[in-house]
């Protein structure tokens, strides 16, 4: 087990000790904020901006755009999702779990190609398509972009992109030497599948009862 530790450790040298201790403290609530998204529980978002914010300064000092861009707008989502998940009809009843519509897809669309565009310039300008992680990195940041917008709006499907991004970003922040981050998006595939099969749950539960 010391060896696992050591080697995981050793890919932080010459790293200042501060970044790798944010790292571990955004990735403790990065995590908690998806458990608590999975149980529908509020804390998602308090434990989320948290998270976010951490990440917007180290993702910034690692000059990684894109990813900084995601956490920038899951802070702001987060805040946006917060205010939407507390609200209640005239029932006095909480947003439920709902199915994406129609038209929910198409800005689905919208906003993945919008965010596709955005992120391209956003590398073009800063000299920064150097690298094919820069590629992948511009296709998660439109595939999390969705996923956030339609888990603030409490969309079943929103675990469908999670499940995707979160696949692909395994082995992306492996390779970029972020492993504890690299570990947490792991976790998050996990966590993101049974949140799906809890969501839906919910759902057929509220058909049941309307």
């Amino acid at each position: 087990m010391s060896h696992i530790f050591n080697w995981i450790f050793s890919q932080y040298q010459g790293v200042d000790m501060h970044l790798v201790i944010l790292e571990i403290i955004g990735v403790l609530f990065g995590f908690l904020s998806v458990w608590y998204s999975k149980q529908e529980n509020i804390l998602v978002y308090p434990t989320g901006i948290i998270s976010t914010a951490i990440f917007v300064y180290i993702l910034w000092f690692y000059g990684l755009l894109g990813d900084m861009l995601i956490n920038a707008y899951y802070f702001i989502m987060s805040i946006f999702g917060w205010y939407y998940w507390t609200r209640k009809d005239e029932n006095d009843h909480v947003v439920p779990v709902t199915k994406t519509t129609k038209k929910e897809h198409i800005w689905s669309a919208v906003i993945f190609l919008l965010t596709v565009l955005f992120v391209i310039l956003v590398y073009i300008i800063n000299g920064k398509f150097n690298n094919w992680t820069a590629y992948i990195d511009t296709f998660t940041t439109a595939i999390f972009f969705v996923g956030m917008w339609l888990m603030a709006k409490k969309k079943l499907e929103n675990w469908t992109y999670w499940i995707i991004g979160d696949i692909i970003s395994v082995p992306l922040y492996f390779y970029k030497g972020l492993i504890f981050t690299s570990f947490q998006y792991l976790l998050f595939t996990v966590i993101a599948i049974y949140g799906y099969k809890a969501w839906k749950k919910t759902l057929n539960k509220n058909r049941v009862t309307a």
